[in-house]
């Protein structure tokens, strides 16, 4: 079992590959309709949809905790469909969400900007707007990877392999993914390794519920979350009443997938004289 992780530029014809990718090795293709539809039957499809590899808008990012509760769900559909077998993800910060796991490749596609203006241009795009289409991509993008995983999309050192496309065709870029997927070196993901997936998702799961009923917003409140066996899951941090940490327990014992919690949250009320 391995997964392909592809970032890409607009025009560069990442997407292209990708899914010539996923029919070349028979592997499930995770694009934005394949999140969505995960994410619907999750019950998630306004969240991961408002997580589109767009940045949140400021009011989102410092006025509200949508933003959060977007991304943390977000991360549990990757998750998700990362457990379920071969997978080539398309863009949504896949190549981060699954960086730690040997059996994933992570391949960054790019070109020049007049290739990908050519590109666009073949697509029935003017120059002009090729060159909007583009910057606002390339800003969005960058942006969505800053604020929701705090890196630098173009870092070199994300990815496995880096292709630029000017001087390649998209068979050939897709040949030498094949190749490189098919390797020793690319080795298949293990027991643990999956065991490890479903935990992560439950995590991100229980991570949204805390975000979504305002537990982890205020100075005096801080619940951190985890899962050291499957359907079991930790809450540790502090609160500022009894009612807060009885409310954490109970958000978190109605996620799917829950089947214990252990409730370690200490009660610290907050010095109304600070």
């Amino acid at each position: 079992m391995k997964f392909i992780t592809i970032s890409r530029q607009l025009g560069s014809n990442g997407a292209i590959i990708a899914q010539a990718l996923s029919e070349k090795l028979g592997y499930k293709f995770h694009d934005t309709a394949s999140i969505d539809n995960v994410a619907r039957e999750m019950g998630f499809l306004d969240s991961v949809a408002g997580s589109d590899e767009r940045t949140p808008s400021f009011f989102k990012r410092f006025f509200s905790h949508k933003a959060a509760i977007n991304q943390a769900r977000l991360n549990s559909v990757i998750y998700e469909l990362a457990k379920h077998g071969n997978g080539v993800f398309l863009g949504r910060g896949g190549h981060i969400l699954l960086k730690s796991f040997s059996c994933a490749l992570h391949v960054r596609v790019i070109a020049s900007r007049p290739k990908r203006v050519a590109n666009l241009l073949e697509r029935g795009f003017t120059e002009q707007t090729a060159l909007r289409a583009i910057e606002e991509s390339d800003r969005e993008r960058a942006g969505f990877i800053s604020y929701a995983f705090g890196k630098d999309w173009d870092d070199p050192g994300l990815y496995d392999v880096l292709l630029n496309m000017d001087k390649l065709s998209i068979p050939l870029a897709v040949d030498t993914i094949t190749g490189i997927a098919r390797s020793e070196e690319i080795t298949s993901c293990s027991l643990d390794s999956m065991e490890t997936l479903a935990k992560m998702a439950l995590s991100a799961r229980a991570e949204a519920a805390i975000e979504e009923a305002g537990l982890s917003y205020a100075p005096s409140l801080s619940v951190t979350v985890s899962v050291a066996e499957m359907g079991n899951v930790r809450l540790e941090g502090t609160v500022g009443d009894e009612i807060s940490k009885v409310r954490a327990g109970e958000v978190v014992q109605a996620v799917s997938g829950v089947q214990a919690v252990d409730n370690r949250i200490r009660v610290r009320p907050a010095d109304r004289h600070a």
